[in-house]
């Protein structure tokens, strides 16, 4: 084969305007993959995006204990109770409801491990984790209610409509499994308080918001509905879902920035491709039975491991909550209710700290526990529709309340913080729960000050315009 040009020597020498003459084409497909990028990025909103920053964190598994568990009953002992039981105390703060005398805790604690943590004895198991823990004895939120308090803490706004904590997370991170969603909220026998308000995306778009599941369930038929086509093949569900999206698209070319149309669009696609992998990832009988033994067979059990299965195939966010209605508000008869309650998780949570770290993986994974305040330390006053005319309870209390965090960075083995002698209010280095949400993003690989989406004119974020990291919760 002959050349068309005779070779020339001077072709291999370029003047700075050759170069430029030659390359530009080059320089202007770079920039234009930079534009495939972006297009690619919309087309698949849950597509893996880097953070702002390194993170520690990779994912979040968020254990809810909805309703305001004690802390004076559970990670805060308090011994001034003892003394002063059945005593007015010379702190007094208002309250929801009318509360009395000094109420002690009906539990023991004990220390565990050598950070010398002091843990109830109905926590027992997760005391056996104490060098794993973070415990933050100096939560504070707003107000003593339920609705605003829970969408304060998953939300970071506790009366307008405002994108989760987890949206938020999935916005910023994406998802390792695109076969699976992004944000998982487990909750079994129905919804918690504020319903699905507390996974919402707000103003995100919707294909970040949580996807419910009734844990309560152990078929995977139930526990996700129409997960299984029993008529279609998955390649003609395949040649529908085309037709279908093919109308959907030209619906949306003649309408821009139609969101819920998209989200839509997304959905539709994710509950194709979950055929393949959700049987997998929620069949807990595939785990070793020594595994199975570990968490326990009860519904705490069982949701919790499937949260570690989720994590472990790229779910970026599972929030499980302790069932409907808000379990831990206990009013009255707090000593039976409180030991019940933790004696349905104990084993389940220091299962899922314990099965993480064997794994490697407690690193990557960020554990949060806590409800969404506690509990005073007085007894609360029996009132006509309240407590049943029992005085053996406690009521709401915002002041002061105690949460822990696990992996992801933070720093294990510790306590940051106290309440006061009797455990009311937060006394040193009290913690807003703005606060945390800052320091949560960070662990994350995010600047919660930057971390922003523009909407209705403005840039909002997580913390509004509040909260500071607090560096002494990181590791």
């Amino acid at each position: 084969m002959t050349s068309h040009h005779a070779y020339d020597p001077q072709h291999l020498f370029l003047t700075r305007r050759d170069f430029l003459n030659r390359c530009g084409m080059g320089l202007g497909s770079l920039a234009l993959g930079s534009l495939f990028q972006e297009t690619a990025q919309a087309a698949n909103p849950l597509a893996v995006r880097p953070s702002q920053q390194p993170g520690k964190a990779k994912h979040v598994i968020h254990i809810f204990a909805n309703g305001g568990p004690s802390q004076v009953d559970t990670f805060d002992p308090k011994p001034a109770l003892d003394k002063w039981h059945g005593k007015e105390i010379p702190l007094r703060l208002p309250t929801e409801r009318k509360t009395g005398a000094a109420y002690r805790s009906p539990y023991k604690f004990k220390k565990y491990g050598r950070s010398g943590l002091e843990v109830s004895e109905i926590f027992s198991k997760v005391g056996e984790c104490a060098d794993d823990l973070c415990v933050i004895r100096s939560m504070f939120a707003d107000v003593p209610n339920h609705e605003p308090s829970l969408l304060l803490m998953n939300c970071g706004e506790p009366r307008l409509v405002r994108p989760s904590f987890g949206s938020w997370v999935t916005y910023g991170l994406g998802t390792l499994n695109q076969n699976l969603p992004g944000f998982i909220s487990m909750c079994p026998g129905g919804y918690p308080i504020q319903e699905s308000q507390n996974w919402q995306a707000g103003f995100l778009p919707g294909t970040f918001q949580g996807t419910y599941i009734d844990s309560q369930h152990r078929e995977i038929e139930k526990l996700i509905e129409n997960i299984t086509n029993s008529r279609l093949t998955l390649k003609d569900q395949r040649k529908q879902l085309d037709f279908l999206q093919s109308l959907n698209r030209e619906h949306a070319a003649k309408r821009a920035n139609e969101e819920a149309l998209e989200s839509r669009v997304q959905s539709f696609e994710l509950a194709y491709r979950m055929q393949m992998d959700a049987s997998d990832a929620f069949d807990v009988t595939r785990e070793p039975q020594a595994i199975r033994d570990l968490y326990g067979d009860t519904q705490q059990g069982r949701q919790l491991l499937i949260a570690r299965r989720l994590v472990e195939r790229g779910v970026r966010f599972v929030q499980l909550w302790h069932g409907p209605g808000q379990p831990w508000d206990n009013h009255d008869d707090i000593e039976v209710n409180h030991r019940r309650l933790a004696g349905e998780s104990d084993q389940a949570i220091a299962a899922l700290i314990k099965d993480l770290k064997q794994r490697g993986m407690l690193d990557d994974v960020l554990v949060i526990w806590g409800g969404e305040f506690g509990r005073t330390p007085t007894v609360e006053m029996p009132t006509p529709g309240s407590n049943e005319g029992k005085i053996n309870g406690r009521d709401h209390n915002h002041y002061g309340f105690t949460m822990w965090l696990a992996g992801g960075g933070c720093k294990a083995g510790s306590i940051y913080g106290s309440t006061d002698e009797f455990g009311f209010k937060a006394e040193e280095n009290p913690i807003h729960v703005h606060d945390l949400h800052a320091t949560l993003l960070k662990l994350l690989g995010f600047d919660h000050e930057k971390f922003t989406y523009r909407s209705a004119g403005r840039d909002y974020r997580l913390t509004d315009i509040h909260g500071k990291v607090v560096e002494a919760l990181i590791a």
